[in-house]
């Protein structure tokens, strides 16, 4: 291969590279700040006091719903009907469906798990009264749990995973681009050695 065509090689990879680069760093920019900020806030959790507020509120099923919860439904796990869920959202903005549900003789219970905070709701089976309690840990605990994925749902997890993939896709072209580089800057392969053996030093010597 002759130099001119081992340069007009290099420039093509080059430009891929850079523009796979930027790419990367566009769509994962925000969220990239965003789990940065968080990693703080986790890594200091206990020192970020935070004060839950808990709302409750408490209403009464209409009779003709309640005859539908006084069935003996095909099992302790099973959701609740249809046209309960739909009153539950129209009366107090809640949604039951994809929550886990738990039956027994006296009540049915509904567990509904949130980021940055935690919820449930009670049916009386007899009475119909009703009873929703949901408590909210502010803004830091939000942002942790869409760290942790924590009560986020499927989709939130899919963009996580996508999040990752942009974030490799980053630091993969990012490192080619070193290697491209590091001809006319001699220190990039010991600061890259250096990010590589200073974790690891602190997990041998510190982290047991």
């Amino acid at each position: 291969m002759s130099k001119v065509e081992e340069q007009k090689r290099r420039t093509f990879w080059l430009r891929q590279f850079q523009t796979w680069h930027w790419m990367s760093a566009a769509i994962c920019l925000i969220a990239m700040l965003m789990f940065s900020v968080t990693g703080i806030t986790l890594n200091h959790s206990s020192r970020i006091g935070t004060k839950p507020e808990v709302t409750t509120r408490e209403e009464k099923l209409p009779a003709p719903l309640l005859a539908q919860l006084s069935r003996e439904p095909p099992s302790n796990k099973a959701p609740l009907p249809s046209a309960v869920s739909d009153w539950l959202k129209e009366s107090l903005d809640v949604r039951t469906a994809g929550h886990a549900t738990e039956w027994s003789e006296d009540e049915v219970y509904v567990s509904l798990p949130r980021p940055g905070g935690d919820g449930w709701l009670t049916i009386a089976r007899e009475s119909g009264a009703v009873r929703y309690e949901v408590t909210d840990r502010g803004w830091v605990s939000y942002l942790n749990d869409l760290h942790k994925g924590r009560n986020t749902g499927p989709l939130w997890g899919w963009f996580i995973d996508v999040f990752a993939v942009a974030c490799v896709l980053f630091a993969a072209t990012g490192l080619l681009l070193l290697y491209f580089h590091s001809g006319r800057r001699r220190s990039t392969w010991p600061l890259v050695a250096l990010g590589l053996a200073l974790p690891a030093v602190l997990l041998v010597i510190f982290v047991h």
